[in-house]
């Protein structure tokens, strides 16, 4: 299930199957509406149960699509801090490096457990990944979402 809002003819949570595409999700919102820019999003990505996309949003806003080839996780492009939490089922590798203690390797085990689980459902499901304790947690946990 995907959310697709914004610039689209049936905004709402739309049911797909599993595998599919944004580009399947803008087709079950009723496509994108005439004039709409969807530079920012990459419509070849594999959706993730329960995630955002915005259509025709400003770029960085949560599930707009930051970049070009980017799921959109409320991140700019470029390097800093998040514009605003970053979705753990949907950010890039480079959009969780973003966060605080997380390089190349934590973002590839966050992604490895989102991918094996389906999914996060909750921001403590962190604690379960390989390197993230404790104190690593508290510093990511209030900048990231499911």
């Amino acid at each position: 299930m995907v959310d697709v809002t914004g610039k689209v003819g049936d905004p709402g949570v739309h049911r797909l199957p599993t595998g599919s595409r944004v580009e399947d999700a803008l087709r079950a919102a009723g496509g994108v509406r005439p004039g709409t820019d969807t530079g920012a999003l990459n419509r070849a990505r594999v959706l993730v149960d329960g995630e955002q996309i915005v259509v025709g949003g400003p770029p960085g806003a949560p599930g707009a699509g930051g970049t070009a080839g980017s799921p959109g996780a409320g991140v700019p492009s470029g390097t800093g801090p998040a514009a605003g939490p970053v979705s753990l089922n949907s950010a890039t590798s480079e959009q969780l490096e973003t966060l605080p203690g997380v390089g190349p390797v934590l973002a590839q085990h966050i992604i490895d457990y989102r991918t094996q689980q389906g999914g996060f459902t909750s921001v403590d499901q962190l604690r379960e990944v390989n390197g993230i304790g404790d104190r690593r947690f508290a510093d990511i946990q209030p900048l990231v979402q499911p």
